[in-house]
């Protein structure tokens, strides 16, 4: 029998197991931040972010939230205070577990998380390639933003990448972590996220 695959909102009890595919995600990376920064940036926009469930068990998750174009989050620091109003989405991070991996299940969250922000009136998804993702989002119709240095905090490889919200993604991702890897994408999509590299995705993701 099929195993039924659902979108929903966090629950507190996602903590434990989204700080665990984080880690194992970002870890190898030296880009995992810890749950008090994860927490952060869902109580920042809880609209936004999502619990990914495959059967009974948590298969991944995707924080994202609005940031001002060009502007992300601080990796590792907490979100303290609203941020500006803007028509900017920042896909965090995006994780899929490793054993579910390469499956399309990435796919189901940011397709969540594109019609949210499509109907919260959105226009551009942003988030921050890591570990090399960036081949894969553009292959999702992001555009890496050239000139000046890479997102601080992220890696000497990392990218601030960009797309319209009407802009659909073709396909799941399928790589691992991308900050949104991330990390199918983490820290791969700043403020809707391969880590294969990219803190997003299909694993955990590229961080986003």
């Amino acid at each position: 029998m099929t195993e039924e695959i659902r979108v929903r909102p966090i629950a507190d009890g996602d903590w434990a197991g989204i700080e665990a595919l984080e880690y194992r995600a970002y870890e190898p990376l030296g880009l995992s931040e810890g749950r008090p920064a994860l927490e952060s940036r869902m109580r920042a926009s809880p609209g936004t972010c999502f619990a990914l469930d495959l059967g009974r068990q948590l298969a991944g998750y995707l924080l994202a939230l609005p940031y001002p174009e060009s502007a992300y989050p601080e990796l590792r620091g907490t979100e303290e205070a609203a941020q500006l109003p803007s028509r900017n989405m920042h896909l965090h991070d995006i994780v899929v577990a490793e054993h579910l991996r390469h499956r399309g299940l990435a796919r189901h969250l940011l397709r969540r998380l594109t019609e949210t922000a499509r109907a919260h009136g959105y226009e551009q998804i942003s988030l921050i390639a890591v570990g090399g993702s960036e081949t894969f989002w553009s292959g999702r119709g992001f555009t890496a933003r050239r000139g000046g240095p890479p997102p601080a905090g992220y890696g000497p490889t990392a990218v601030y990448m960009s797309r319209p919200v009407h802009r659909e993604t073709e396909s799941a991702p399928h790589a691992e972590p991308a900050r949104e890897p991330a990390r199918e994408p983490a820290r791969e999509p700043a403020r809707e996220p391969a880590r294969g590299t990219e803190k997003w995705a299909d694993a955990g993701a590229p961080r986003a």
